[in-house]
């Protein structure tokens, strides 16, 4: 909660700010409760202010004042994170960058691009779309590739084409007293100097903004394949999984739903499927390539017990196919309306997948907790939605055990706590565990580049 002292030093930079920023400076309640939420499960907390930027000239103003005054900043973006980051639990001034949405550049030949942060997947695929080019990292959130990047995301197509991490070349960034840097840039590699730019990838916004982009595209695959397998049990499921990755087949994306999961599609998106643990397959490639690994994979699926393999003949059907996959979300919710709960993201390596599953499986029984299993199986990550009544201290205690429990399977088989969702709030309290000391020399750092702890302060670890 906002202390006096803070909200009155609030108070003067709005004022500092007002002349420039007129209109796009926003003091409504609603606005606050609108950047002061997104899809977390956790307690809303609001920012003084809401300030809409729209150059990293801008951002550097904004950034310079709130320094000087010691106001806690906190970039928004699509407000679509999990974890509470931008959650303002100091107050402050929530920076809104979605109007900083140009695509400054397409280098076809090169195959990279630059945007600026407020610029969406969604739409960089539609602009890219004449080219042949594509941006691979397909989220089941609609969210600013400035958000993506500040998060470390990924998504269904991270087992070919990897997170944000391996496709930020380079970024422009505003540090917290306004100094605006270049990192990276349109070469391949390069052996110069500290790698600034995945120092700020997966940063989420605690040493300072970024505000534009350049990133590595890929050509559209000559061939794409998309199928449902369905099995008797996880492990079956979870077998086939790691037998198609050891052979190396031309994976585009590999999901896992468990049973529960495959109920609530069923009745959130009216579907028929079967109600039994199911692998959502993409394979892609060459005309060659596609339909040898097709049958390969359908082999492997059969082996280990697939009692139905339905694959989508036409694109319509393929579109259909993954459009309930990243509507799961929302269908496991549903199961309990009004709920969000909490969304797990523990990565595990491959070959732990099936036991990891197999043993919170079984911790979750004890409970009587709904939680639906989903996941981005082809890197180890998958997720679990928690969900519980926050106004029932029986269901949040399961809930939170069950949360902390699946961390620890995960770090004792070498894991990490979040796959792509990011630390915020919600996972700071395993940060030591699973980085040790590693965790004091993130905190030097954040000491160097933000003295004043400005920038959204808080979150991923405690100063």
């Amino acid at each position: 909660m906002t202390d006096t002292f803070t909200a009155c030093r609030a108070s003067d930079v709005i004022a500092l700010l007002r002349p420039t920023f007129g209109d796009r400076l926003l003091i409504s309640r609603a606005a606050r409760e609108q950047h002061g939420a997104g899809e977390s499960w956790l307690p809303v907390a609001l920012p003084d202010a809401v300030v809409m930027v729209q150059s990293s000239d801008e951002v550097a103003h904004v950034l310079a004042t709130c320094n000087a005054h010691r106001v806690p900043v906190i970039p928004f973006g699509a407000g679509s994170s999990i974890e509470g980051q931008i959650i303002a639990i100091n107050g402050g001034i929530s920076l809104d960058l979605s109007g900083m949405d140009r695509i400054l550049s397409v280098n076809a030949a090169d195959m990279d691009c630059c945007v600026e942060c407020g610029v969406t997947r969604q739409r960089l695929n539609d602009e890219l779309r004449a080219t042949g080019l594509f941006f691979p990292v397909d989220l089941g959130a609609h969210a600013t590739l400035g958000g993506m990047a500040a998060t470390r995301a990924s998504g269904t197509t991270t087992v070919r084409y990897g997170s944000m991490r391996d496709l930020v070349m380079g970024l422009t960034a505003v540090l917290p007293d306004g100094q605006i840097i270049r990192t990276g840039g349109r070469a391949r590699k390069s052996a110069s100097g500290y790698d600034l730019t995945h120092l700020f990838v997966g940063s989420e916004g605690t040493l300072g903004v970024i505000t534009e982009l350049t990133l590595r595209l890929h050509g559209q695959p000559a061939q794409r394949q998309s199928l449902l397998a369905s099995f008797p049990t996880l492990e079956g499921a979870a077998d086939t999984v790691v037998a198609a990755l050891q052979i190396g087949l031309c994976l585009n994306r590999i999901e896992l739903a468990d049973a529960l999961q495959m109920l609530a599609i069923n009745r959130y998106a009216k579907t028929d499927l079967p109600e039994t643990p199911t692998l959502w397959v993409e394979l892609a490639g060459s005309e060659i390539v596609v339909p040898h690994d097709l049958s390969l994979f359908e082999q492997l699926a059969q082996d280990a017990g697939a009692v139905r393999i339905e694959r989508a003949e036409t694109a319509e059907a393929a579109n259909h196919l993954w459009r309930t996959r990243h509507d799961a979300l929302y269908a496991a919710r549903a199961l309990r309306p009004g709920i969000k709960g909490i969304s797990t993201d523990v990565c595990v390596p491959i070959s732990s997948l099936p036991e990891c599953i197999g043993q919170i499986q079984r911790v979750i029984a004890a409970t009587g907790l709904h939680a639906p299993l989903i996941g981005h199986v082809g890197d180890g990550n998958f997720h679990l939605v928690l969900l519980f009544d926050p106004s029932d201290a029986k269901e949040t205690a399961a809930a939170r055990r069950i949360n902390g429990t699946l961390v620890e399977l995960a770090l004792s088989m070498g894991g990490t706590a979040t796959g792509e969702h990011g630390v915020g709030l919600g996972k700071k309290g395993y940060m030591a565990a699973e980085h040790g000391p590693a965790l004091d020399l993130m905190r030097a750092i954040k000491r160097a580049v933000d003295p004043e702890n400005i920038m959204n302060p808080g979150k991923i670890f405690d100063l």
